[in-house]
């Protein structure tokens, strides 16, 4: 998994503990069994606890929730996925900057 789909997968843990799978995986753009395999591999990386809503009408209902080491994941994610984005906004900015170097002196011509 990458780290913008990591980011996000954590992101949308952390700030809806009771999301289910299928919501997860519309919010993700993925399949339900991907998400699955990825929710799966959270909690074996002992990144997220399930918890399972006993009482709950629908004995089904689980909420997933980010552990200590899930906290510490999501922030590294974070920094490597703020540091790739920077990258990205300056290599935009050159960009930028090369087409109007490259569109000004035609345009001043006019």
């Amino acid at each position: 998994m990458n780290d913008a789909a990591h980011y996000r997968l954590l992101k949308l843990i952390e700030t809806n503990p009771d999301i289910s799978q299928r919501e997860l995986a519309r919010e993700m753009g993925v399949s339900l069994g991907k998400a699955n395999y990825c929710l799966k591999a959270l909690v074996a990386k002992g990144f997220v606890k399930l918890e399972n809503f006993g009482r709950h009408r629908n004995k089904l209902a689980y909420a997933y929730l980010l552990t200590p080491a899930g906290i510490e994941e999501k922030a590294r994610v974070t920094v490597s996925f703020l540091r790739r984005k920077e990258q990205e906004f300056e290599t935009i900015k050159q960009e930028i900057a090369r087409l109007r170097e490259e569109v000004e002196p035609r345009h001043a011509s006019r």
